[in-house]
């Protein structure tokens, strides 16, 4: 699939199924005014819109989609809001140490620490899928205030997510054996081990219902295509042999009307910078 098509994907169909995510998350914490928040993995930007919304100063690292990156630069350019919180909007291409080359010293001597650092990205549905993530954490902290809060997201359970079964695709085309880099249940405790390798403190978590709902069930295979969660499925076979399987597993979710509706929930933990 190009590379920027995907992106649009996932800007314009699956992005939006983390909103009740985020909306939680900025509720809780108060988001506002007075938050200078930095999003890892911002992807696209949606979440990064909603905090500038409320008032919030935003800044996002995305290491992997240049793609999304472009997007959300066009969602966030300056002259398209007019207003002070989201002039001061910055996307970086790369990691929180990329971000921090980039301030240069003397610029992150002078300007205020992030009041909020984000890490929406869900863990817990591929093996591993955690493993880099408290590096980078790690690599954020220090950029943020003594004691301000870093929120990581996690898939729930699987009884509980009516898409665990779809994704389970991903695992028999890509990996029968169940190696590393196939679909698994979330663990209860992925996020506060995540956090602790990381150093931070587990302050608080919550679950957030977050349905996944496509107007049919081709806008269903793209945006989940979007995600990646498929990439090595598709390298292991081929494009249409995904694009079939993918569509036989939506069947027990297609409802009359030839929507798709799959209810899902998410986890959220809160944790404090040191």
């Amino acid at each position: 699939m190009n590379l920027c098509a995907r992106a649009r994907d996932w800007s314009e169909i699956q992005e939006r199924m983390l909103v009740p995510l985020y909306e939680a998350v900025y509720e809780r914490l108060e988001v506002g005014p007075g938050t200078r928040l930095l999003g890892l993995g911002c992807g696209s930007g949606l979440a990064l819109v909603m905090a500038a919304s409320r008032g919030a100063t935003v800044t996002g690292v995305e290491p992997s989609s240049p793609e999304r990156l472009a997007l959300g630069r066009q969602r966030l350019l300056p002259e398209a809001w007019g207003t002070r919180a989201r002039a001061d909007a910055r996307l970086v291409d790369g990691s929180p140490g990329d971000l921090a080359a980039a301030t240069g010293a003397e610029t992150r001597a002078q300007t205020p620490a992030y009041t909020l650092v984000t890490a929406f990205e869900p863990i817990g549905c591929l093996a591993g899928d955690s493993e880099g993530l408290g590096e980078v954490l790690a690599a954020a902290t220090p950029l943020a205030d003594r004691g301000a809060p870093v929120v990581l997201a996690g898939w729930g359970p699987p009884e509980r997510c009516a898409t665990s079964s779809v994704l389970r695709v991903a695992t028999k085309l890509a990996d029968p054996l169940r190696s590393a880099g196939s679909w698994r249940p979330a663990l209860r405790d992925d996020l506060e081990e995540v956090a602790q390798r990381a150093g931070l403190r587990p302050d608080g978590s919550g679950r957030v219902a977050c349905p996944f709902g496509y107007a049919d069930v081709d806008s269903a295979v793209r945006g989940l295509l979007s995600t990646g969660l498929f990439d090595s499925a598709i390298a292991a076979t081929d494009q249409v042999q995904v694009d079939k399987e993918l569509t036989e597993a939506l069947h027990p979710h297609l409802r009359p009307d030839g929507t798709v509706w799959m209810p899902n929930v998410f986890r959220y933990l809160i944790a404090r910078v040191p």
